[in-house]
């Protein structure tokens, strides 16, 4: 993840803005690159419960840009996030620094369980029930038809 980081970096350090108080600006230069290690190190390790990276990374740096460069801020950060994104997702079953992953579940004594988890799934298939899936209703052509008979009747 240190490769996506410093890829908005260094697109965004030539227009960080100076601070009155370091004229060097390098106090705001830092704040920017650990803002975007901070962000890809949690996309990294908690993806699922990290709804919006852009938003959160483009709120945290925004005041060390001039107003006419935001636009271009977001852009390059939304462009490197997607981009950190897909390659997580190719990724195969282990975490993105190599190590093999491991069950999201906790065990009665509350330690971590560690056992593996089915491909493609955060738990292992003793603590399968405990995935959550986005189900959403699909309504078919006969249903719909049936609900509006129903409703003119």
């Amino acid at each position: 993840m240190y490769q996506f980081s410093r890829s908005i970096y260094r697109e965004l350090s030539d227009r960080v803005l100076e601070s009155p108080t370091d004229p060097a600006g390098l106090e705001n230069r830092q704040r920017v690159l650990e803002a975007c290690e901070d962000t890809m190190m949690r996309l990294a390790q908690d993806q699922r419960y990290f709804a919006r990276p852009t938003c959160t990374l483009f709120r945290e740096v925004r005041n060390f840009f001039a107003l006419r460069d935001q636009v271009w801020v977001y852009k390059v950060i939304d462009a490197n996030v997607r981009l950190a994104t897909e390659y997580l997702a190719q990724l195969p079953n282990v975490g993105p620094f190599g190590e093999p992953r491991n069950c999201r579940a906790c065990t009665r004594r509350g330690t971590p369980c560690q056992r593996e988890p089915l491909p493609g799934r955060d738990y292992c298939p003793s603590h399968k029930h405990l995935e959550e899936f986005d189900v959403e209703p699909q309504v078919t052509a006969d249903a719909a038809n049936s609900q509006q008979v129903a409703a003119a009747a």
